[in-house]
Order: structure tokens, then sequence, then C-alpha cells
């Protein structure tokens, strides 16, 4: 009888497992940019009240594709931060690039025009409360 016990939450963890797709997987980064490149935009992040950060939001194309890196960065710690691209120092016209994490390379998407978003913003999903602005100006 203890063995089915046992046996039972096995054999649920085990079926219950999927094969990783194509929207669950990571994108896969592209070549290293070198260090000399010059960024497309840049700007130091700016906190919101009660917030700490440190770092700069810089937007680099690689390939064809184009990417924001946050160099130097730190945050106060919260639940689901985001980054976003956005046209406006509030979270009101952006496009999610994905989680605050331990990577600091976020693709922009293709059909992103650049010259319309001017601010990187870390942005709590969760609360709907703004950790900090980075405004961009071009290089």
């Amino acid at each position: 009888m203890k063995k089915n016990v046992y046996l039972l939450p096995l054999c649920l963890l085990i079926f219950s497992c999927e094969v990783e797709g194509d929207l669950t997987r990571d994108a896969e980064l592209g070549k290293p940019i070198p260090e000399s490149t010059p960024s497309v935009a840049a700007g130091n992040f700016t906190p919101t009240s009660g917030i700490k950060v440190t770092g700069s939001a810089k937007i680099y194309k690689n390939g064809n594709q184009n990417e924001v890196r946050l160099e130097n960065f730190s945050v106060s710690s919260g639940p689901d931060l985001k980054v976003y691209l956005s046209k406006s120092a509030t979270p009101a016209d952006f496009v999610n690039l994905g989680n605050v994490t331990s990577s600091t390379v976020y693709t922009i998407p293709s059909q992103v025009d650049l010259s319309s978003y001017k601010y990187v913003l870390i942005h709590c999903q969760q609360y709907n409360h703004l950790f900090a602005v980075a405004q961009l100006s071009q290089n």
C-alpha cells in the first residue's frame, strides 16, 4: 500500500511533463557584439520613489536584429519585473521585452520602429508599479 502512495505522485509527475515547444523555449541570442561596436541609442536609469537602481540601457544592432542591453545594471528586488521599450516615460504604449533576469540582453521584435520608442522602463507588472526609467538618446 505504501508503494502505491509513493508511486502515484511519481507517475503523475513523469507523465505530466511536456516537450519544450517553440513558445516556451528561450530565444537563442545572436553572436556577441564586440565591445568596440557603438550603440544606436543609450540612456541612464533613474529610479522612481523608494527604488534603488543603477546602470544604463543601450540599444545595439546585432546583425539584422536590435537588442536592448542593460549595462552595470542593478535594481531593488520586486515581483514580476519586466523590461519595456516605451513611447513615453510611463507604461502606456510599450513593447514587453521580457522578465528582468540575470540575462541582460533583450531582443527587440523586428517590426518595432525604434524611432518611436524613446524609453526603457523597468516595471512591476503584477502591482503596476514603475521602478525605473531610462530616456534614450540617439548616438
